[in-house]
This record gives structure tokens, C-alpha cells and sequence, in this order.
């Protein structure tokens, strides 16, 4: 569907412009007048049109489009006919004709004249005459022109040759000022109550939801001075409901053309306000959109509440009412189109209906075992809402849901009625929602007199019932749709963050945030490292950052719940009952109250706070993944709020999903730990302090989370003046080519110390790896043994088997191969191997590196020998460590990629002697 919007001034004419001359098909009896006639006379306000694709549900589409339209321009008294009219024309248009509608509305000071037009201009309609039959009724075809002629003040039809027109024009009924909307005199005693002075806070949002313009109300109510609020979102401010799957966002709306409800107001002290809010959506004389926000404390929602229209009896239908809908004489029309509305709507409706001081209604949960606190008036509704009770309360007929019941004294019958427990109300009258034989829900009216209702009054309100169960039975699915949808995304984005992380402190955090305030106020994890373990408070979130210290001050001097593994939620009160206790006993010292000789006035407004953050439904569910109960997830409501049984249900299998990504984390954890210390356990504890020479190493293992790879370096000490050096690299990488590394560091240095020489070292160690047998790995090992000189230079015996040549950088900047390539070792059993003796003057640099440095790629290029040598050249004078961070630099940027190979470079450098 696409739309559009132009409030003011004339229309351009929506027909394409060289069309041929349109003909006109007016109903016989009215005055045939063309809409360049009608323009001149009727001055067009607004215009909105809308385009419709060819399928069902475009038709619902369409009514919502004219709904929306018509009330934004305050025409609510020819809505419902507009409505019936549009959807008549557009069935025929995108059912019958199969093709796509456009729906014009014009607006003008007469009324609304609306075009629906289709593309299937060869299906005429019939002139209209007094001699022809427009059809029966009960027939499909011909119904929309038989309203059209009943229900508009003027209707016509208009062709091209691409397009056929159908036409209606509604009158608005005169008015009498003052006779819009108007109530029955009542004493003052039933007023609606307002604390002294009411103030409406005045607030302007521009078309990107910011704040442009804040009164004096809205100051005194919220605390916030104009020039603070200018230019920031009212979503910064706005406490609007976060049930996923359910409801309209605060975004969509300040989009609407005119949008009545509840929210809250984060005041400037933190608590929310309760405001009852009145939207409309303005423009400026440059076209620029906004919306004027009025706001009343929610008590005071009288002040803005637009006025429930119920239809007038309609004289010509006849004394028996056949044409009286009973749902619609008990609930108004148009009917609420949501359950929420739905309910409160009825409760109001059926307490005004008998006379009562409050009345509630309860739904069903799917098990019908419960009923849940859905609506009510005349009761404090937030201690109420979506509070539970038991259908079967009780033996015989007084103790069941399923049954009217009338109650004329509930002090006599105390707990009868769990829901008015401490209300006052004395007597009561309840009835059942069934819909086909099966409980929906219950409905009850209550008064403060005892007394009051009787049987009579019980069969009034279970014949409203009656008509009512369907409706909202019917609403009520279409809100668990709603809900299971968004559940169902909910649960789906939760599992792929979970996913996406194995780190056991940002697994907390999830958990947390995906609850609140999603599913919960606050909420805390605890985690059990071992099945003899106490739990642990690891986690503690709530909405307001500044209540979370103060939870977790409460919850630590508080035994944790039993880490029981059933199923579902359960209730915890110790957290309510300690905050409670903590409340009471500050406010008694800071009134002296005490009993101490030294009377202590701390602040109590954090114990408070802390006490009502707490205060509401807490429940506890278990964290169980592979048997075991690994911790709890615990969620909270504020003071006299409860959670309702789909948030459970969604916060169930949230706590499935969070306990086995909580576990993996552990498991993932301790197994990274266990690799680490064996890694760190194949490396040198630390390189020798060798007088005449300095030694560097470098070290980069390829992989996440690997210290140790298949390349590996040791220096070491083999008797009195004697060194012994080795860098190689294991075929492949990770804990395999691990396995090796320890392997052959470990027979170096037996061997070396054992007084052999270089060859035989490393003969022997071919044996040894040859030994494994499948284990086994080919190894490139360059080894040496450096002694240093009494005349500064260092005299160094060196056997390459297979290894990467090592570099001698001279003093004069010079680069040569400091060895001989000879066979590497773990591929055959006899190894002819010598060493070659190379003398380091003072100022040179032995470099010794794997090939993971030389063969770094970047595509098709590779760092190579003459590139490691070219950037050695510019090593001249630099310390040992200073020559092995440049190489790594220069590796390191000659690819952009991450390493795909294990990495060690080895500097030593001969300084020379220091005179002094």
C-alpha cells in the first residue's frame, strides 16, 4: 500500500492528463454536479490517497486508511459509514475485478467526498433509474451501489479508458455548539477526582521526535525546566510499555494523525509519572509536520478522555430492536480494537450497568486452573494487574469461577473473593466468560454496601457476559499471537547473541540485559561452580542504574533461592519481606523510634527506593544445562506489580537457552585455561643473562588462543662460559606440533648438557622423533653453541638442518647467510650432519627466524630472504631487542591479513667491550 498526505489548499487533479472525454453516471434523483463545479463552490481543506494491491487484505487495509484519515480530521460522526462504504467499493475492486484500488479522500467544509477507482473500466455498472434492479440484499453484486445509495448524500460513477470511478460524497450533520459530546449531571460526589489545581503540560515534538516546546505545566509536573528537555527525544523521558509482541511504540504513536492512552514520564527525580496523554498531529504553514502532546497525571484522565460514544436509540427500527446489536449496546461503538481496551472498556461499562464502586475481569490461563488480573476500575489496578487466582477457590457453588456467584456480605465469607481482600467492598457479584462450554474468564462487580446485588442483577451481568465472551476470547488470541510472534523473534535474536559469545562474564551480562526491562524490572543471576558449591551472586541489572548498588547490597545479606532443578518459575519472597523489614527499620530511626540512646538519621531514600524496586513478584528459574543445575535466574517487579503467565513462559525458555550458553562458557573457559598452562609449560621460564652478548626473542603463535604453536626457541646455559641456542618449527600448527615442540626443547638440553657436540645433539633427536611413530612430525631446527670472547666477539658453532639460514648483519650494514642448508630432521634414520664455526665481531647481529616471517604473504606477494635481508640492512647499530621489533613491524605490515603460521625471531648481538 503506498499513501499520501497533503492537509491545505487545492488538489491537483489525480486523472492523467490527454485522457478522453469521462463519462458520468449519476443515481437518478440526485443533483448531477462535475467535480470542476463542486471545486469552485466547495473549497478542498486536505486530500489523502492511498494505492491498494489486488489481495484480501487489502480491503482491511482500506478501512484502517479511511478510519485513521477521517478521524485525524475530526469527522468521528461519519466514520462508520465512510468505512462500510470503502470497503464495499474496494472489495469489488481488488476481489471481484481482481485489480489494484486508489482511494482518494478530499476533504472540503461541506464534508468528505471519497474516490475509489480500479483498472477494469469494461465492467460497467448499470445506470441507475427508478425502473432498474439494483439487485436483492442478500446477493454479492450490486450490494456496495445499494449503500452507496442508501448511506451518501451524493454518489456517482466516472470512466476512462483505464480507469473506472466510483464516487461518494458523506455531509457532515449540523451541529449545535456546545452538543458535541456532553454527560448527565451528576452530584459532586461522583466527579472525577484532581488534586487542587490541574495542570495539562503542553509539549510539541517535531517530525523527528525531538522536543520543541515544553510549558509551565509540564515543568511543575516532571521537574524539567524548558531549556533542559529542548531538543532531546521524548523517548529519553517516555516509560512506555515493553511487552515484546504487543502494543504501539512511542515512535509510531507520534505518527498518528490523533492517539489517547497511558505511559509514564521519568520525572527529574527518577520515579515515572502516570500520564493519561491526548496526541494530534499538526502541520505549520510550511507543510512541517508535528505533534502536540497533552498530558494530565493519569487520575486526573478525565480532563483529556475523549468521551465514549454510544449510539443513539434508533426510533425507526421498531420497538422490538431488531436491528440493536447487544454487544454493541454494552460496549459502545465502535468497540475498542484492542484486548486491553476491550477489557477496561467492559469492566466500566458493567460497573456503571449496576451501579457498583469497582468491577474486574479476569482471563483464563490456557490450563484453566487460573485466572489472571486482566482490567479493573474502582481498584488500585496497579497492585492488581495480572495478579493470579485460583478458579476453584473452594468447595460448592460460592467457591468456583465456572458459576454466577452473588456475595451480599464478605465479612461473612471472608477470602471468598481474593481479589477484593482488603478493598473495602462488601458485596459482589460475579459471573463466568464461557465460549462454547469453556471457561474464558469471570467477570464481577463489587460495592462498598452489603446488600446490594441479588439473582436479578446476576442474570443482567451474565447476559452482558454472554455477549461479550466471544469478543474477547476472540481478541484475547489475537493477542497471544502477537505475543508468541514477538516471543518468537525475542527468543530468536537472544539465541544468536548468546551464540556469538564463549567469554563466561559477557554471558552474565546477556542474560541480564535481555530481561530487562524486556521481561522484567530487575533481575539477578546466580552461578554454582560446583554441585557442592553455595551459589553465587554474580549478576545484578535493574532499569535504573542508580537502584542496582542497593539490590545488591539486599540480596547479599539474604541466603540465595534452593537450587532446585523443576521446571518453571517459582516465587521468592525473601527479598520483598528483607526489603520490607530494612524500610521499616530506617524509617524508625530516622523518627527516633528505634530504642537506641544514639539516634542514627541516615538518608532513608535509597532504603526506600531499594524497598520498592523490590517490592512486587519476584520468581526464581533454574539454570540447567546437561543435567545439572549451574545457577538461577531471578527476575523482579516493583512494589505490587506481578508478572503475567506468557512472561514466565517467555522468560522459561529464555532461561534454557541462557543455562546451556552459560555452561558452554564454563567449559570453554576451563578448557582454554588447561591449554594455556600447558602451552606456557613448552616455553623457556626465562632467557639467561649472557655477559657479551644480548639475546631478544620475539614469539607469535598462529591461532586463537594458543601461546604455543609448532615453532619454538630456547637459549640456554650448557656448562662454565658455553651457551647453547635453537629455533625450529614443527610441521603444522597447534596442540599436535605442541606435542613435538616440548619434545625437542626438552632433548636439546639433556643432550647438549650431556658435553655431545652439535651433530650428535641432533642426531640423537632425530632418533627420537622417528621413535613416535604415527606422532611423529619432520622438524626444521637450527642449533648452536655461542661462547663469547675475552676480546668482545663470540665464537659460535652452528649446525642448520633444514632450517631458514640465519643472517650475520655486519657493522658496515653488510647481510650474509651465517650457515650451510643441511637435511632437516624426521624423515630418515641416518643423518650425516656438521657444524660450521662463525666468529661475531663487536657491533654484529645474529638474526634467526622461522618461516612464518619469511613467508608472509599479501596475495601473490611474499616477504621472502631478500626481503627479510633488505629490512635487516636497516638494522645497523640498533640493540638486539631494537633489530627484533623492526623485523616484526615490517612483517606485520606487509600483509593486512592476521598470520596464518606460527612466528619466532631470535636477535643476539655482540656489543663489544666497554672501557672505562
Amino acid at each position: 500500500m503506498t499513501t499520501g498526505l497533503i492537509p491545505g489548499g487545492q488538489p491537483p487533479d489525480p486523472r492523467p492528463t490527454g485522457a478522453l472525454p469521462q463519462q458520468r453516471r449519476e443515481p437518478a434523483g440526485h443533483a448531477a454536479q462535475h467535480v470542476e463545479n463542486r471545486s469552485r463552490s466547495s473549497v478542498i481543506t486536505a486530500r489523502a490517497a492511498a494505492s491498494f494491491e489486488p489481495l484480501g487484505r487489502s480491503v482491511a487495509s482500506a478501512r484502517s486508511f479511511v478510519r485513521d484519515t477521517l478521524q485525524g480530521w475530526g469527522f468521528a460522526d461519519i466514520v462508520d459509514d465512510a468505512v462500510v462504504l470503502t470497503s464495499e467499493l474496494v472489495t469489488n475492486a481488488v476481489v471481484h475485478a481482481g485489480t489494484s484500488a486508489d482511494v482518494l479522500c478530499l476533504r472540503s467544509d461541506e464534508g468528505v467526498r471519497i474516490e475509489v477507482a480500479d483498472r477494469y473500466p469494461e465492467r460497467e455498472i448499470p445506470l441507475q433509474a427508478t425502473a432498474v434492479n439494483m439487485g436483492s440484499p442478500d446477493r454479492e453484486g450490486g450490494r456496495g451501489l445499494q449503500l452507496c445509495a442508501a448511506l451518501a448524500g451524493r454518489w456517482g460513477v466516472e470512466y476512462i479508458p483505464t480507469h473506472k470511478t466510483v464516487w461518494f460524497q458523506l455531509d457532515l450533520p449540523a451541529r449545535v455548539v456546545g452538543t458535541r459530546a456532553a454527560g448527565p449531571a451528576l452530584p459532586s460526589h461522583l466527579l472525577p477526582l484532581a488534586d487542587g489545581r490541574v495542570r495539562v503540560a503542553v509539549i510539541q515534538i517535531d517530525r523527528t521526535g525531538h522536543i520543541n516546546a515544553w510549558n509551565e505545566d509540564a515543568e511543575e509536573l516532571f521537574g524539567y525546566p524548558a531549556e533542559q528537555v529542548t531538543g532531546k527525544p521524548l523517548t529519553d523521558l517516555a516509560a512506555w510499555p515493553h511487552t515484546p509482541g504487543t502494543s504501539t511504540g512511542i515512535a509510531e504513536a507520534l505518527r498518528l494523525s490523533r492517539w489517547e492512552g497511558s505511559y509514564g514520564i521519568r520525572a527529574a527525580t527518577g520515579r515515572v509519572t502516570p500520564v493519561y496523554a491526548s496526541h494530534l498531529r499538526v502541520r505549520d504553514t510550511g507543510g512541517e509536520p508535528s505533534t502536540v502532546c497533552l498530558l494530565v497525571r493519569d487520575h486526573e484522565r478525565a480532563v483529556l478522555q475523549t468521551p465514549l460514544r454510544v449510539p443513539a436509540s434508533d426510533t425507526s427500527s421498531g420497538s422490538e430492536g431488531q436491528n440493536t446489536d447487544p454487544f454493541e449496546v454494552f460496549i459502545g461503538y465502535p468497540a475498542p480494537d484492542d484486548l486491553d481496551g476491550l477489557l477496561q472498556r467492559t469492566v466500566e461499562r458493567a460497573r456503571d450497568m449496576l451501579d457498583g464502586d469497582s468491577a474486574f475481569l479476569l482471563l483464563a490461563t490456557d490450563d484453566e486452573t487460573e485466572l489472571e488480573v486482566r482490567a479493573s476500575t474502582g481498584l488500585p489496578s496497579a497492585r492488581q494487574r495480572f495478579a493470579r487466582v485460583p478458579v476453584e477457590a473452594g468447595p460448592g457453588r460460592y467457591g468456583s469461577a465456572r458459576m454466577p456467584a452473588v456475595h451480599d456480605d464478605l465479612t461473612a465469607v471472608p477470602g471468598a473473593v481474593p481479589l477484593l481482600n482488603g478493598t473495602g467492598m462488601r458485596s459482589v457479584v460475579t459471573v463466568p466468560l464461557k465460549v462454547e462450554g469453556r471457561l474464558t474468564g469471570s467477570l464481577g462487580v463489587a460495592a462498598e454496601a452489603p446488600g446490594r446485588y441479588s439473582n436479578e442483577e446476576a442474570l443482567r451481568l451474565q447476559f452482558a457476559a454472554d455477549r461479550i465472551a466471544l469478543a474477547v476470547e476472540s481478541a484475547r488470541l489475537g493477542e497471544l499471537e502477537r505475543l508468541r510472534r514477538g516471543s518468537l523473534n525475542f527468543l530468536v535474536e537472544a539465541s544468536d547473541l548468546l551464540a556469538g559469545t564463549l567469554d563466561r562474564d559477557q554471558t552474565l551480562a546477556l542474560m541480564a540485559q535481555m530481561t530487562v526491562p524486556t521481561l522484567a524490572t530487575w533481575c539477578a543471576v546466580y552461578t554454582i561452580a560446583h554441585q557442592a558449591s553455595e551459589p553465587y551472586l554474580s549478576y545484578v541489572l535493574h532499569e535504573d542504574e542508580e537502584l542496582i548498588d542497593g539490590i545488591k547490597s539486599l540480596l547479599s545479606k539474604i541466603a540465595p533461592p534452593d537450587p532446585v532443578p523443576t521446571p518453571g518459575a517459582r516465587v521468592w519472597s525473601a527479598p520483598s519481606e528483607m526489603a520490607h523489614r530494612a524500610a521499616l527499620r530506617s524509617s524508625m530511626r530516622s523518627l527516633g523510634l528505634s530504642g537506641s540512646t544514639t539516634r542514627v538519621t541516615p538518608g532513608i531514600g535509597p532504603t526506600l527506593a531499594t524497598a520498592s524496586a523490590v517490592g512486587g513478584e519476584t520468581v526464581v528459574l533454574p539454570l540447567v544445562a546437561r543435567n545439572r543445575v549451574i545457577g538461577m535466574l531471578t527476575l523482579g517487579k516493583p512494589t505490587d506489580e506481578h508478572f503475567r503467565q506468557e512472561i514466565l513462559e517467555l522468560a522459561e525458555d529464555l532461561s534454557r537457552r541462557a543455562a546451556l550458553a552459560l555452561d558452554n562458557a564454563r567449559l570453554y573457559s576451563e578448557r582454554t585455561a588447561i591449554s594455556q598452562a600447558l602451552q606456557r609449560s613448552l616455553l623457556p621460564p626465562e632467557l639467561p643473562t649472557i655477559d657479551g652478548v644480548e639475546v631478544e626473542v620475539i614469539y607469535r603463535a598462529a591461532g586463537e588462543g594458543n601461546e604455543v604453536g609448532g615453532d619454538f626457541y630456547d637459549v640456554f646455559p650448557i656448562r662454565d662460559g658455553a651457551y647453547g641456542f635453537a629455533i625450529g618449527d614443527v610441521c603444522g600448527t597447534g596442540p599436535n606440533a605442541a606435542a613435538v615442540t616440548g619434545l625437542a626443547r626438552h632433548a636439546l638440553r639433556l643432550l647438549a648438557r650431556e658435553g655431545l657436540s652439535g651433530p650428535a645433539v641432533l642426531e640423537r633427536l632425530n632418533s627420537a622423533i622417528l621413535d613416535e611413530g604415527a606422532r611423529s612430525r619432520f622438524l626444521t631446527l637450527l642449533y648452536g653453541e655461542m661462547r663469547p670472547q675475552e676480546d668482545g666477539s663470540a665464537e659460535l658453532k652452528v649446525v642448520c638442518a633444514g632450517h631458514p639460514l640465519p643472517l650475520r648483519l655486519r657493522q658496515d650494514g653488510t647481510v650474509e647467510p651465517a650457515a650451510e642448508p643441511q637435511p632437516l630432521l624426521g624423515v630418515i634414520e641416518d643423518l650425516e650432519l656438521y657444524e660450521q664455526t662463525v666468529t661475531l665481531d663487536p657491533g654484529d647481529v645474529l638474526l634467526c627466524v622461522t618461516d612464518g616471517v619469511t613467508e608472509r604473504r599479501e596475495g601473490a606477494r611474499m616477504l621472502g630472504d631478500d626481503g627479510l635481508a633488505d629490512v635487516l640492512t636497516t638494522c645497523t647499530g640498533l640493540t638486539a631487542g631494537a633489530v627484533a621489533a623492526r623485523i616484526m613491524r615490517a612483517v606485520e605490515r606487509f600483509a593486512s591479513d592476521a598470520p596464518s603460521d606460527d612466528m619466532a625471531i631470535l636477535a643476539m648481538r655482540v656489543p663489544g667491550l666497554h672501557k672505562d
